[in-house]
């Protein structure tokens, strides 16, 4: 990846920790790791209640909240932070936002993960805390290219890959979304606002099986948070959509369950790979001419 860090192992982590089995993954991962102490920032009605099992304390907070999250951070003299998991993101229009929170989004002339994240991890800052990338303590889980489990691509899904990448390229650099579904040369869907899973029903629907997913990091992406992450429940709608290929970006995505993943894609017939997204792109660049 173009981002390297380097920083001290923390005595204490905390964990903005969001959706989905890659919270308490990682923070699992970190006490492995040498991580002493790790705090979860929880929020009701999003993060699992699994994360107790592995933070050594966990702080249920209101999503929206923001003061009342800067105060649990630095109450507990908490310094260095990892962003790990999703917020649904239909819950962004029905948030109860207390008064820091609606001045601050107020105040961004464009609204999306970048700038949104940007502005809080500004707020993180000022109370001495700070934002590190969202790959911390995951390192390992992030492949290089080739195939990582199942088959290799045909010719008919390599093709499908050059697009895919050219196209969620752009479209992510637009802030649209980081997934792409092809099949046959023919772009299904590319995602929205819906998030990975729902755009991946949706090209189900449309083409019927055998596309090919494609999902990558924005270029200059900020990787404290948004990192793309592949775990069961992608792969269980890659099933259900009749998904031949999924290919993510090397070294810029997140594994969850790796093995477990490995084991479905090759029950799956499924051909999953991670692939140099620039080094795609560029050929389906060259393709189109």
């Amino acid at each position: 990846m173009s981002e390297t860090f380097s920083i001290e192992m923390p005595e204490t982590l905390g964990v903005i920790a969001g959706r989905g089995t890659y919270p308490w993954q990682l923070a699992r991962s970190a006490h492995a790791q040498g991580v002493r102490r790790v705090v979860a920032f929880a929020f009701r009605g999003e993060t699992s209640w699994r994360i107790e099992h592995y933070a050594d304390e966990t702080v249920w907070l209101r999503l929206g909240q923001l003061r009342a999250t800067l105060d649990a951070i630095q109450g507990r003299g908490v310094t260095k932070l990892v962003m790990a998991g999703q917020i649904k993101p239909t819950r962004l229009f029905s948030l109860r936002l207390d008064a820091m929170a609606f001045g601050i989004l107020r105040s961004l002339p464009k609204k999306n993960a970048h700038t949104i994240f940007g502005a809080v991890a500004d707020e993180f800052r000022k109370i001495g805390a700070e934002l590190l990338p969202a790959y911390c303590f995951m390192e390992t889980e992030m492949p290089p290219p080739g195939r990582i489990a199942g088959r290799d691509p045909d010719e008919r899904e390599r093709a499908d890959i050059r697009l895919g990448a050219r196209v969620a390229k752009v479209t992510s650099g637009l802030e649209i979304g980081q997934t792409v579904v092809v099949k046959d040369g023919t772009i299904l869907a590319v995602e929205g606002f819906e998030g990975t899973d729902e755009t991946i029903r949706r090209a189900g629907r449309l083409g019927g099986p055998g596309s090919v997913v494609v999902k990558v990091a924005k270029r200059g992406h900020d990787m404290r948070f948004d990192i793309p992450i592949i775990g069961t429940r992608t792969f269980k709608n890659l099933k259900k959509a009749g998904i031949s290929c999924l290919a993510v970006e090397a070294k810029r995505s997140i594994l969850l369950d790796r093995e477990e993943l490995e084991k479905l894609a090759g029950k799956m017939g499924l051909a999953f790979v991670a692939i140099d997204a620039e080094a795609e792109a560029a050929a389906g660049e060259k393709e189109k001419v």
